[in-house]
């Protein structure tokens, strides 16, 4: 789907192949005999008495068990080619077992550790969240509280009467991705010299925290609703993101080795790596509460067992159980995405038991943090190159100590492999519009310092799209899409703005098809690894009865 895309994975998908299916497949029956395992060799295992009950049995991770998985997983890491990769599981508030593999630094053949720093992209946003329930708690922020009460600089604007009032996207909706703000990141890349610009967040804000859909209707994911987040927190707080994220979540919280950082000059961290391992130049960006976290295995694991209720040494009064249960209910609609969003957390269904989780994915990194509120169970994997290894391992880790969730994981497996391919009834069409959204549809996009105009066509079977100043040239969109009421896709063009001038981009779109409009988002999207920058604006487009068609 369209959507997929817009989401923290969508900075490495197109390097899956990195990964062939060759070696995936020469793999996958050592993965096997390992889980295998598991049955033959399971033990109950003795949690601390004051755990709570859980309702999902777990298994001893035994030496067995650990040998293969740690055989299969360098077999992989080696075929991959990955820098590194390092993994962690949790069973009921105690570590069964962290360790890593390759290098942190290449060069230097400095090998990882479960306590080397790694970039965690959007794993961020759910430690991020921890943060703003923390101020919520503390009385210093309202999660149904309109997000400007808190900025001191720059402000959401909205579209009243046309996408919705600033007033309605509160703290909350930022939580989940339902205020309506668009998708958007920017990356600042150090110079020759090493110098990484400093992001102007409230510029940013000003220009791009544009409300593009009517708060609570329509899930989008945003980095830069986290980015806002992070200007709350320092602002509620009366200090700063980092300085709060420091004094008040990772040191509360054991996490010693964790920090906000652009990994510039940071001691012990791995070095971000391209698919051609050679070192990606040090980043920030203008939304750093949503991607600039790096933490390490063993730290990820204690803010897993938190969130779990597995851990006793944190201070009473840190978080409440009832808001940690709060940020693991589903708030999105509900065709948003598969189980939903909570607050800073997705929420699943994974083989039968209940799934919260968060990856994250960026020039140089893959990240995947899970846990199993039922059974007890987290399990992490990091790696310092875009990969999609880290997310295939993290439920192999969670099989190695959950037997009924292995079992019921080979027992799906099995039937999808002796089920019959569905009938052939010729090739699959890519895209098909409902009668309602097909015709000519006229409107702007709006610039930060100005208007553009647009024409899209919607055809039953493809769209094609006329964007900027006549003479336009009607321009086919690609992986165009049409699901939960929302056209997208991606087409040739340029956005002419200073900051989409910057690098090449293609010109991607969100519609939501509503009384007879067409209203969201187009964005300047850099589409190569280095993933610089998607620049979203607002766009308004209706039916014109007279046609037009190209």
């Amino acid at each position: 789907m369209f959507t997929s895309w817009d989401t923290e994975l969508d900075a490495i998908l197109h390097l899956a192949s990195r990964l062939s299916q060759g070696a995936i497949s020469h793999a996958a029956p050592i993965v096997a005999l390992a889980l295998s395992a598991t049955a033959a060799c399971a033990q109950p295992v003795t949690r601390p008495s004051p755990a709570p009950a859980r309702a999902v049995a777990t298994a001893q991770l035994t030496p067995a068990v650990r040998d293969s998985l740690r055989n299969a997983i360098r077999r992989l890491v080696d075929s991959a080619e990955l820098p590194s990769l390092t993994v962690g599981i949790s069973v009921g508030g105690r570590t069964v077992w962290a360790e890593g593999f390759g290098y942190a630094d290449l060069a230097q053949r400095v090998p990882v550790t479960p306590d080397t720093r790694y970039s965690l992209a959007s794993i961020s946003k759910p430690i991020t969240a921890t943060a703003v329930m923390r101020l919520v708690e503390q009385g210093r922020v309202a999660l149904d509280a309109p997000a400007n009460r808190y900025l001191r600089a720059g402000r959401i604007t909205g579209i009243t009467g046309v996408a919705g009032s600033a007033d309605s996207a509160t703290v909350g909706r930022l939580l989940s991705h339902t205020a309506g703000i668009p998708l958007h990141y920017r990356f600042y890349y150090a110079d020759g010299t090493g110098r990484i610009a400093e992001p102007d967040v409230a510029q940013t804000i000003d220009r791009y925290g544009v409300v593009m859909f009517p708060p609570g209707t329509v899930y989008t994911y945003s980095n830069l609703g986290y980015g806002i987040l992070g200007a709350i927190v320092g602002a509620a707080s009366g200090t700063t993101y980092e300085d709060y994220m420091r004094d008040q979540v990772f040191v509360p919280l054991g996490m010693t080795r964790t920090t906000v950082s652009t990994g510039a000059g940071l001691e012990n961290s791995a070095v971000r790596y391209d698919t051609d391992r050679r070192p990606v130049p040090f980043y920030d960006f203008d939304h750093r509460a949503a991607s600039a976290v790096y933490s390490t295995a063993n730290d990820l694991l204690r803010f897993a067992e938190f969130h779990l209720g597995t851990r006793r040494d944190v201070a009473a009064g840190f978080l409440s159980a009832a808001s940690v249960r709060r940020m693991q209910q589903p708030v999105t609609p509900p065709t948003a995405t598969p189980g939903g969003y909570g607050l800073g957390w997705f929420v699943d269904d994974d083989n039968g038991l209940r799934r919260v989780r968060h990856s994250g994915g960026m020039p140089g990194v893959s990240t995947v943090l899970v846990i199993y509120p039922d059974a007890g169970v987290a399990v992490v994997a990091l790696a310092n190159q875009a990969s999609p290894l880290p997310g295939r391992l993290a439920a192999d880790l969670a099989a190695a100590v959950m037997p009924g969730y292995a079992a019921e994981r080979a027992r799906r497996r099995a039937t999808l492999a002796g089920a019959p391919p569905p009938p052939r009834t010729g090739p699959p069409a890519s895209f098909a519009a409902p009668a309602e959204a097909r015709g000519t549809w006229r409107g702007t996009v709006r610039l930060h310092d100005r208007t553009v105009p647009m024409v899209l066509w919607v055809g039953e079977s493809d769209v094609r799209a006329r964007f900027g100043d006549a003479p336009a040239l009607w321009t086919l969109v690609n992986d165009a899409t049409f699901a939960n009421g929302l056209l997208g896709g991606r087409f040739v063009g340029t956005v002419p703005t200073d900051d989409a001038r910057r690098a090449p981009h293609l010109v991607a779109m969100l519609l939501r098809l509503h009384e007879g409009t067409l209203r969201g988002w187009l964005a300047a999207q850099v589409t190569v690894p280095t993933n610089d920058f998607s620049l979203s604006f607002y766009a308004d487009l209706v039916k014109d009865p007279a046609g037009g068609a190209p």
